[in-house]
C-alpha cells in the first residue's frame, strides 16, 4: 500500500453522492491507462469514503446498491478508471512533453518542405514550435491540435500539407508479405493483379513516402517500385 503522506484523493460522482479513495497520483493514472500496475501499488487503503479528509466512510449497503458489488478493490478500480484523480506538476509536465512529441511526429509524417518535397526533421519542427511559442493544450489530443500547430509554424518554416497518390508495383512473390505494410502506411484505393506482380494504387501522407519505400524494399529486396501519380 502507498504512504498516506504521498497520496491524493480520487473521486467519482454517482447519483447525488461522491465516492472518494486515497491513491498515489502517478500509480492511479498509470492504472487508468491500462499499464501493468497492481492496486496495491496505487491504494493507501481500500476503504471508500464520502469524505476522505474527514474520514467519513461510505455505507456498505449503499456501495452494494450503487456499484453492484461489495468488493472494495473492485469498487476502487471503478473509481480510478471512471473518476478523477489530481495530477501533480511533474506529471503534467511529462504528459505535455509526450503530447508535444506526438504532435511533432504527426507533423513530420503529414507535411513537407515545399522547396525540397521532403519532410522536415523532427528537431527542426521542434525548434520552429519553440520559436512560434506554440502552446500545447493538455485537454486536446495530438490529432486535434496538429492543424492549428501547422498554421502557427507557417510563419517560421516553409511547410505544406500533402497527400500523395502512388502506384506500388510489387513482384508477386512478395505481395502477400507486404500487405500489412501497405495498409499500415496508407489507404488502398485499388488493387490489380498482373501475371507476375500486384499493382496497388493508394494514398499516403507525403512525409511517410521515404520511410514507406524503405519498409517495402527491406522485404522486397529492392524490387518494389513506388511512383507518385498525383499530389493534393
Amino acid at each position: 500500500m502507498v504512504s498516506i503522506d504521498n497520496s491524493v484523493v480520487a473521486k467519482l460522482k454517482k447519483g447525488s453522492k461522491t465516492y472518494e479513495i486515497l491513491v498515489d497520483s502517478q500509480g492511479a493514472h498509470d492504472f487508468k491507462k491500462g499499464k501493468s500496475v497492481s492496486l496495491s501499488e496505487v491504494l493507501v487503503t481500500d476503504e471508500i469514503f464520502y469524505d476522505a479528509k474527514k474520514g467519513i466512510r461510505a455505507s456498505e449497503h449503499e456501495l452494494m446498491e450503487i456499484f453492484g458489488t461489495d468488493d472494495h478493490e473492485e469498487i476502487c478500480s471503478i473509481i480510478i478508471k471512471e473518476g478523477n484523480t489530481p495530477v501533480t506538476a511533474d506529471m503534467k509536465r511529462e504528459e505535455l512533453e509526450i503530447k508535444k512529441r506526438q504532435i511533432i511526429n504527426l507533423i513530420h509524417k503529414n507535411v513537407v518542405d515545399p522547396n525540397s518535397g521532403k519532410p522536415h526533421p523532427p528537431q527542426r519542427i521542434e525548434t520552429a514550435m519553440n520559436e512560434a511559442k506554440v502552446r500545447i493544450d493538455e485537454k486536446k489530443s495530438a490529432e486535434e491540435q496538429m492543424n492549428d500547430v501547422i498554421n502557427q509554424l507557417r510563419r517560421i518554416i516553409p511547410i505544406k500539407s500533402e497527400i500523395r497518390e502512388v502506384n506500388v508495383k510489387i513482384p508477386s512473390q512478395y505481395a502477400g508479405r507486404l500487405q500489412g505494410i501497405i495498409r499500415k502506411y496508407g489507404r488502398v484505393l485499388r488493387e490489380d493483379w498482373g501475371s507476375d506482380s500486384l499493382l496497388v494504387n493508394m494514398e499516403i501522407p507525403a512525409g511517410l513516402q521515404e520511410e514507406f519505400e524503405i519498409a517495402l524494399n527491406n522485404i522486397g529486396k529492392g524490387t518494389v517500385d513506388v511512383t507518385v501519380v498525383k499530389v493534393r
